[in-house]
Formats: structure tokens, C-alpha cells, sequence
């Protein structure tokens, strides 16, 4: 650890990742694919060069083998891919997060990475309320990215549009990161981190309870019932660690019970109330043509079930077989609408198995972070903090998220999945004072 400027800069650095990470889409719809590379390059090898200076020690029973595997899973998939340019371009768009990931997770200390994150979280809802009320106030029309070309704008998906001006109309909006449904996400991550920092007493009442109050407008005016659904099941963690924390280890067997019967019996409720809860959500009986989607995708994984078709992240329209997999009301999606499904037709049964590995090792050690009380040097055990539930959180909201998006393989939603992974495998090993 580096102290004064030096360490500010690292904290700053680690702040711009996170944002260009979460904002990917920012990027390239204010400067087009090329600057968006452009920043990606310079904060990779920004990344690279702090952790060649800052030279984090670490050890490899502290690294997540399961992260490592299925990274060297989609390397290896380029021999056998069906598209081996592609999944190379692939492989390069998992490598940068992944190296930036390691920067944050082995650079940084747990404070640290709370408020790095806090701080570009900020940022994004900040900037999307700004975006979104320029747009209503000065432009007043749906707002298309820089720098396309569309030949008849009569025929324009909304779906293209970077903001569709409905700020004042109450929603839904997109702000700087294009989608409704991603900018919730964010806006309930974001409602996590501030909430839990508010709990902890890490930031100033009034301050805090601000941005919490920012990070709830944002998530109503997306009007996302996916989020929603998220949002439930990050409630429903919450539940279940505060009662595992109140009962302490020796009487948590209940709380393993019930949340057994709970899980089943949101099974069975879902699956006999599907329709109820399609209508109440203003949803068609195909999930948005997600059905439609995991069809194809099935019928693909059936013909490749072990090692799949190759990597690829997100799906490259020029590959002939993604241009047409996904196509609904003229736009064609480029993702499976699951992450779980996306992974078995890329990587097969075998890139699905390093996944799942990667994320319930996540879950498990979340847990144990959350319900847990942290010890000092000589073993005795310290009060709790709320901070301590932030990985386990957020990583529920991730794999909610998985279920009906893809997100948590590309750009933000790895980076966070892998950086939780990182901070809990060096706190199971290391563990580092909380912030008080």
C-alpha cells in the first residue's frame, strides 16, 4: 500500500474503471466504437501498469480457481469454435475486465473498493438524471447515439434511440447507459452500496440518505419489472442473513430450513400463477420474445452439448448464426436473455460447470462474510458491520439478474461478479479490519 497522491490516484483509477465498465454503452454511443476502444486500451494498460508498480502480494490458494478455469475454458474454445475470429475478439473482450478485476480486488483494500465503486455508481445515476432532463428540456425529441446513420428514420426501432425523452412523462427512462432495464440494475446496486454505507456510518447522514434517495427515484423511473423481480430476491437475502446474524452459528439451522421451503415454494407459486404475474407486470405471454430466444438457443445446445459452439461474450451480429437467432419487431437482440443458457451454448457442459463453480463459491463465501461476525488478530470477535452483506447483495442481485439477462458475463456485471469473488477469496484467507 502506497500512501498521499499515489494511493488517491490508484482509488481514482479504480473509480474510472468501474465507470467505463458499468457505462460501457455511454461510451460508444457519445464516441462511437472507436473511442470507446480507445478508453477501454487506456484503462487496461492504466490497470496493468498500477499493478506492475503497486506489485500486490498474493498467493494462489487467495485467487478464485473456478474464475481462472473458465477463463482458460473460453482461451481453449477457439480451437474447436465455429467462429474462431470471433471468439478470439471474444476472449479479448473477457481478458480486459478480467485484468481490471484483479486490480481492483488485489490493489485495493476493502474500503477501498466500497468507495471506488460508490463513487462511479454516483457518477452513473448523476449523469443519466443530467442526460435524461437535457434531453426532455432542450431536445425534446427521441435522441439517437453519435455518429450513426440511419436512412429513413421513419423506420427506427425505439429500441436504437439513446434516450427516448419520456423524462417527463415519468419513465421509462434509459439515462447515458441506453436501457431501462440495465439502468435499474445499476440504480439497485447502487441503492445497495448507499444503503449499506448509510448503516455502517461510513458517510455523512444527510449525504447518504440522498443519494439512497437518488439511487430509489432512478430505479422508479426505469419502470423495469425485471429489476423488480431482483429487487425482490436481493429483499428476501436480506431477510435471511439478518436472522442468521441474530441467531448466531449454533442456531442457523432454521434459517438453512426455511429458506429451503421458501425457494420451493416460489417455485411452485411462479409456476402456478405465471400468467397472474405476466399480466400484472404488463408482460406478453412470451416474456418479450424471450421464449422465442431460449428456443433457438436450446436448439443450438443440443447440437453441442459438452464444449459448445466457441466464446464469444456478447453475440457478434456479422457471424451468421447470431444475425437471425434473435430478431423481435426489427432489432436483433445479442444475447440469450440468460446468462446460464449463453454459457452452455458457447462453452457447453463444461464452461457451465467453471461458471456455476464461480458463482456459488462467490455466494458461499458471500454468505459466511455477511453472517459472520469478523474477528481482530488475536480471535476475538468484533461487532458487525452492515457493510459486510454489501458482496453477498450485490452478487444475489447479479444472479437474479442472470436468470432473464446475460449481463453478468460482458463488461459491468463481470467486473463485479469477479471483483466480489477476488475481495471475499483474499478475505477468507486474509481477513482486513472492516471500515468502522
Amino acid at each position: 500500500m502506497i500512501p498521499g497522491r499515489s494511493r488517491a490516484l490508484v482509488r481514482a483509477l479504480a473509480t474510472f474503471a468501474f465507470f467505463t465498465a458499468l457505462g460501457g454503452q455511454f461510451w460508444r454511443n457519445l464516441l462511437g466504437w472507436w473511442g470507446w476502444g480507445a478508453i477501454a486500451v487506456l484503462t487496461l494498460v492504466a490497470a496493468i501498469v498500477a499493478i506492475a508498480v503497486l506489485k500486490p502480494g498474493w498467493h494462489w490458494r487467495r485467487v478464485p480457481k473456478s474464475a481462472i478455469a473458465f477463463v482458460l475454458i473460453a482461451a481453449l474454445s477457439i480451437a474447436w469454435s465455429a467462429y474462431p475470429a470471433a471468439s478470439a475478439l471474444g476472449l479479448a473482450a473477457l481478458a480486459a475486465p478480467t485484468l481490471v478485476a484483479g486490480f481492483i480486488g488485489l490493489c485495493l483494500a476493502w474500503d477501498e473498493v466500497v468507495r471506488t465503486l460508490s463513487a462511479a455508481l454516483k457518477w452513473l445515476l448523476a449523469l443519466s438524471l443530467a442526460f435524461e432532463l437535457w434531453v426532455s428540456v432542450f431536445v425534446r425529441h427521441p435522441l439517437l447515439p453519435n455518429f450513426t446513420d440511419y436512412s429513413d428514420l421513419d423506420k427506427i426501432p425505439m429500441a436504437f434511440y439513446w434516450s427516448r425523452d419520456l423524462l417527463f412523462a415519468g419513465g421509462p427512462i434509459e439515462g447515458i447507459v441506453a436501457s431501462r432495464n440495465l439502468l435499474g440494475m445499476y440504480a439497485l446496486v447502487a441503492l445497495i452500496v448507499f444503503s449499506v454505507q448509510l448503516a455502517s456510518g461510513l458517510v455523512r447522514r444527510g449525504r447518504g440518505i440522498a443519494w439512497v434517495v437518488v439511487a430509489a427515484g432512478v430505479l422508479v423511473l426505469t419502470r423495469s419489472a425485471t429489476v423488480l423481480l431482483v429487487g425482490l430476491g436481493v429483499l428476501i437475502a436480506l431477510v435471511f442473513v439478518a436472522w442468521a446474524r441474530r441467531v448466531g452459528p449454533e442456531g442457523r439451522r432454521p434459517v438453512y430450513v426455511t429458506a429451503v421451503v421458501v425457494l420451493a415454494a416460489l417455485v411452485a407459486a411462479l409456476a402456478a400463477g405465471w400468467n397472474l404475474l405476466l399480466a400484472f407486470f404488463g408482460k406478453s405471454e412470451d416474456l418479450t420474445g424471450r421464449l422465442d430466444i431460449w428456443a433457438g438457443v436450446w436448439g443450438l445446445i443440443g447440437e453441442r452439448p459438452w464444449f459448445g459452439w466457441g466464446w464469444v461474450g456478447y453475440w457478434p451480429p456479422w457471424v451468421e448464426m447470431f444475425g437471425s437467432l434473435a430478431e423481435r419487431k426489427g432489432v436483433v437482440y445479442l444475447q440469450a436473455h440468460n446468462a446460464w443458457l449463453d454459457v452452455w451454448m458457447q462453452l457447453g457442459i463444461l464452461g457451465l460447470i467453471a461458471f456455476f463453480s464461480l458463482v456459488l463459491g462467490t455466494l458461499w463465501r458471500s454468505w459466511f462474510l455477511a453472517v459472520d461476525r469478523p474477528v481482530d488478530g488475536r480471535g476475538a470477535a468484533l461487532p458487525s458491520s452492515a457493510i459486510s452483506m454489501l458482496p453477498l447483495l450485490v452478487t444475489v442481485a447479479l444472479v437474479a439478474q442472470s436468470l432473464a439477462e446475460s449481463r453478468i458475463l460482458i463488461e459491468g456485471g463481470w467486473l463485479l461478479l469477479l471483483v466480489f469473488a477476488l475481495v471475499t477469496k483474499r478475505r477468507q484467507w486474509n481477513p482486513e479490519p472492516l471500515p468502522r
